[in-house]
């Protein structure tokens, strides 16, 4: 299993686990908890949704891993019911200086295909660990 090199919390907790980070493409696996299923006992689209950006956004940092990356747009369609074990593959189809235009897509252990989104993301400097700006630190040490 790799490490994604950064902390994201919310990942951690939904406890995806990254298998391929290189030349344009990932990979990563989930297993929804109970307490991620909706209604139906079925993965919550919001959890496939998560899933397929972390997944898109990785695809996109695997050519500059130094640099990070926020989302811009992402649109998603729901295939059918994601069930059971799941892996997502992200691909960078093209990028630009400060943009990257990818798409992701999560299978279920058979095989099918769940979902399917297309995302635009864009580079950016990874900020200080406490997540405040450079910015925001100058506000802070003149207030």
């Amino acid at each position: 299993m790799l490490s994604f090199g950064v902390e994201i919390p919310f990942v951690s907790h939904l406890g995806f686990t990254l298998h391929r980070m290189e030349g344009g493409e990932s990979e990563l696996r989930y297993e929804a908890r109970p307490e991620h299923l909706n209604s139906f006992s079925v993965t919550h689209g919001g959890a496939s949704m998560t899933l397929l950006d972390v997944t898109m956004a990785t695809a996109a940092r695997s050519i500059t891993p130094d640099m990070g990356v926020v989302t811009i747009e992402m649109k998603t369609s729901f295939l059918q019911p994601a069930r059971g074990p799941l892996v997502a593959r992200g691909r960078l189809l093209h990028r630009t200086a400060t943009m990257a235009f990818t798409e992701g897509s999560v299978y279920d252990a058979e095989g099918r295909l769940c979902c399917h989104a297309t995302g635009t993301f864009k580079y950016v400097k990874r900020l200080p660990v406490d997540g405040r700006s450079t910015h925001d630190l100058r506000r802070i040490s003149t207030d």
